[in-house]
């Protein structure tokens, strides 16, 4: 296999946008990005009251995460029921493929969100806009439908609007309607995980990881995710995914990243703010903060259930005589290799 031309990393943010109307997205499908084979990724940006249209995807569920500023979501259910939720920064939403949405900024701010989707073969520029709907069939079919006249019928946009500017929607104007006999902190909504809310895993010295799975966040049967931060000098241990593929977001700092092909295939990558990243279901690989701040990264799997393999644990788990005799250890090298999970190995 010829490594150079392989490549795990995509510049997402340098991309030139797609915008109008307050809006700017930047996605990353397999088109754009060819090895992420099994998902797709979008950086969108809201400025305020400005608005995703009502849309929906048919090859793909959502799952977002916002990095700033505060949004509204809107979500019909086929049988009928609608939902609406305010998210903040740290919060996560999931929409099942096919369902109708919107997504709309408010506060005073740009918002700005990571969307990634459950199908490499997505892309934003192919989804199913209502104005795009309503543009595109006779006039006099949206006039019957929507019992509107043909002169009202033609000052409706006349092509997809995409992005629609707006004022900014009270927030107080509706209740969200909560799951029963779940905490705010579990999950405060049918469609809303607060997962900066959530207790982190912490390995002192080392960093943390904050993860959401179906088990937590029950609609999100497809994906999972999780924010990692990784301290300066400390590495996210060598281990696989048997289950999902892995795509990655760069918030901030700065990392190296190998991918494991097996057959002495290894692609080393290096990572700034702003880049994705992607990994093959069951590919080897490791992160290293390689800079002097926090490695913050946000990770997402097309899997609702995680599962992760790690080195430490796998060699810890085996009578000590299989390391030795698989490594050809001398005597007494053994007992160096770990005891126990690793999981993120601070710097040494």
């Amino acid at each position: 296999m010829n490594t150079e031309s392989l490549s795990f990393k995509y510049e997402l943010e340098k991309q030139t946008p797609r915008t109008n109307d307050g809006g700017t997205t930047r996605g990353a499908s397999v088109k754009d990005f060819p090895a992420s084979i099994g998902i797709a990724g979008v950086s969108m940006r809201l400025q305020p009251g400005s608005m995703r249209e009502l849309h929906w995807h048919a090859n793909a569920a959502e799952w977002a995460y916002v990095i700033s500023g505060t949004v509204r979501t809107t979500i019909i259910h086929p049988d009928g029921k609608s939902y609406t939720d305010n998210f903040e920064p740290g919060d996560v939403w999931y929409f099942p493929k096919g369902y109708g949405h919107s997504i709309q900024a408010t506060g005073t701010e740009e918002c700005h969100f990571i969307l990634i989707f459950d199908n490499g073969n997505f892309s934003e520029d192919h989804t199913f806009s209502v104005t795009d709907f309503v543009s595109s069939v006779p006039p006099e079919i949206v006039a019957q439908n929507l019992g509107l006249t043909l002169e009202e019928v033609a000052a409706l946009p006349q092509k997809e609007a995409y992005f629609a500017a707006g004022i900014v929607p009270d927030e107080m104007s509706f209740v969200a309607e909560a799951r029963p006999n779940e905490s705010d902190i579990e999950l405060t909504s049918f469609h809303r995980y607060p997962l900066h809310s959530q207790q982190p895993r912490i390995v002192p010295g080392g960093g943390l990881q904050r993860l959401v799975t179906s088990k937590e966040f029950p609609i999100s049967s497809t994906m999972s995710g999780s924010i990692l931060e990784l301290q300066p000098g400390a590495l996210r241990e060598m281990h696989w995914h048997p289950n999902a593929d892995e795509w990655q977001y760069f918030i901030s700092g700065q990392a190296e990243m190998s991918v494991f092909l097996a057959e002495s295939t290894c692609v080393t990558e290096q990572f700034s703010a702003g880049d994705v990243g992607y990994v093959p279901m069951g590919a080897g690989h490791y992160i290293k903060n390689t800079g002097d701040t926090v490695c913050r990264i946000l990770i997402g799997f097309n899997s609702g259930k995680y599962e992760s393999i790690d080195l430490s644990e796998w060699l810890a788990g085996n009578p000590k005589d299989v390391g030795v005799t698989n490594f050809g250890l001398k005597e007494g090298e053994i007992e160096k290799f770990p005891t126990e999970k690793v999981f993120i190995q601070p710097k040494k």
